[in-house]
């Protein structure tokens, strides 16, 4: 509190040496005879003109010289300086009856406000003996003129009780100060907390204006949607799908915004929006979330259902499936069977049996523990992966790691992730060239730098996936091959999802395809 007061001094002392400039020029014009006649009276003019210009030159010297002072000792002087030249002008004027006494409760107010305690006491009690002795020296100089002592032990009070109300004054205003200022710190904190949580939050926000212009976004805004985001920059040319969302919600707030992609690659974005303010204000809070998160409990749900229709109908399908294929393979070793015939049972066989692992595969689907996600190193765990996988791939089969980016976190499970891998290996061997033959595959892991979300591309030269089959590849029991079952990269994106990750295909030129796998960042929870 003292150094809040001592940084309001300047300002005070200013006002106050302001005040005694342009009092001195009002007594210094009192010494002409044509201005005070009629108004003052003096006993003693010659000792009031040389006060009064001394006191002017004293005060315009002060006021250039002492703006800033902030020590007590110099205050202290001052105010004495003032009551005692202001107390020779008393004298000079003729006493009480000249007023000039009511010109010592300025000083003193000044002296309490700037000095406080026994400092500001002192100064009143200074400035009513020198009004009391003044007054009697006059009454022993000239004891015709009455003097009103009366008058004067009045003004001694009134400075006393100046002093005191100014001190009480003075020290409550210090203290609503003092609390307006902490209370300052503590916005000023709470705003640039705020800011930190705003700016670190793992949901984007953004805020738009008036005319669809950008007020404030954070890190989480700009990283999913894949552009640095500028303030006053147009929404729509950030990003154009969540500027034709937020007019739709504008025409009709109760319809829920459809998911959207602003960049390829990109994560998944559900939008909601929030009027900031009253209607007639356009300021608009949007929520950007990552939909990843909805798509893995939708998938839970889905698994959970498939999991119930699995379980009714397995033994309604395997038990006719298998006295089937046992007949077949009881016709195939009857010794009046054609050739023909038992070529047919073989058909019976293969495809019971294919049958069977498509309902295997359903039930592991079905019956598939919940994921248990871990925080990894996905270079440690990738190259520990090659060196497991090479034990199943062809002796002449490569995989090369290519790590661009070194300590990549991420957090999933690694079990699921592992089953993952191993599918996408496997078609991308399979699709590379027949077995026994050279075939390479790379594992390509980097950070994405628009998204600064971890990624793994398990990519080969094959002859890639024909165009007008691309958008069914990661339909269930959808296949191109006569043995396949159609479950793998179902089951891998389904694994992907429950982990928060995405599963893409693309394309590569002139050929070949690239598996690329976007894991979730390592501080959201899974």
């Amino acid at each position: 509190m003292a150094d809040e007061g001592n940084q309001q001094r300047p300002r005070l002392l200013r006002v106050y040496n302001l005040y005694r400039v342009a009092l001195g020029f009002f007594l210094t014009m009192l010494t002409s005879s044509a201005v005070r006649d009629g108004l003052l009276d003096l006993y003693h003019p010659r000792l009031y003109e040389i006060t009064s210009w001394a006191y002017l030159i004293l005060n315009v010297v002060v006021a250039l010289l002492l703006q800033k002072g902030r020590r007590d000792l110099l205050l202290f002087v001052l105010a004495v300086l003032d009551i005692f030249m202001l107390g020779l002008l008393f004298y000079a004027a003729g006493g009480a009856g000249s007023g000039f006494g009511n010109l010592l409760i300025i000083p003193v107010a000044a002296g309490n406000i700037l000095l406080h305690g026994r400092i500001g006491l002192l100064l009143a009690a200074l400035a009513s003996l020198i009004l009391i002795y003044l007054t009697f020296f006059l009454s022993l100089a000239n004891p015709a003129v009455t003097q009103n002592y009366l008058q004067v032990g009045v003004l001694g009070c009134i400075f006393f009780a100046v002093a005191l109300f100014v001190q009480r004054l003075s020290r409550q205003l210090e203290v609503s100060e003092s609390l307006a200022q902490q209370q300052a710190v503590s916005l000023a904190s709470l705003e640039k907390l705020n800011q930190l949580i705003i700016h670190r939050m793992r949901t984007g926000i953004l805020v738009v204006g008036p005319e669809q212009r950008v007020l404030l976004a954070n890190e989480a805004a700009a990283q999913m949607l894949g552009k640095p985001i500028v303030r006053e920059m147009s929404l729509e040319g950030l990003a154009p799908d969540l500027a034709q969302r937020m007019e739709q919600w504008r025409a009709y707030p109760s319809l829920r915004a459809l998911p959207f992609q602003n960049h390829k690659g990109g994560v998944e974005i559900m939008a909601n929006f929030k009027p900031l303010a009253q209607e007639s204000d356009e300021t608009v809070l949007i929520f950007l979330d990552d939909n990843t998160q909805v798509a893995q409990q939708a998938q839970q749900l889905k698994l959970a259902s498939l999991g119930r229709l699995t379980a009714s109908i397995a033994h309604e399908i395997r038990n006719p499936l298998g006295a089937i294929s046992h007949a077949a393979q009881l016709l195939n070793e009857s010794p009046d069977i054609t050739e023909q015939d038992r070529r047919l049972g073989e058909i019976i066989q293969q495809h019971s049996k294919r049958m069977n692992r498509v309902i295997e595969t359903v039930l592991e689907l079905s019956r598939r523990r919940p994921s248990e996600p871990q925080l990894l190193d996905l270079g440690i765990w990738v190259r520990q992966f090659v060196e497991d996988f090479r034990q199943y791939a062809g002796p002449s089969d490569e995989i090369e790691v290519v790590e661009q980016d070194q300590n990549i976190m991420t957090r999933l499970d690694p079990h699921q992730l592992a089953q993952v891998l191993t599918n996408l290996c496997q078609n991308a061997l399979r699709y590379s060239g027949p077995a026994g033959t050279q075939r390479t595959i790379w594992l390509k892991l980097y950070v994405h730098q628009e998204t600064e979300l971890p990624t793994l591309e398990v990519i080969d030269h094959g002859p890639g996936v024909p165009d007008d089959h691309v958008e069914h590849i990661f339909e269930p029991f959808y296949t191109t091959e006569s043995n396949g079952t159609g479950l793998g990269l179902y089951i891998s994106r389904e694994l992907c999802e429950s982990n928060q990750a995405r599963l893409e295909y693309e394309r590569l030129e002139p050929r070949g395809s690239c598996m690329r796998i976007t894991f979730a960042h390592p501080r959201r929870l899974v």
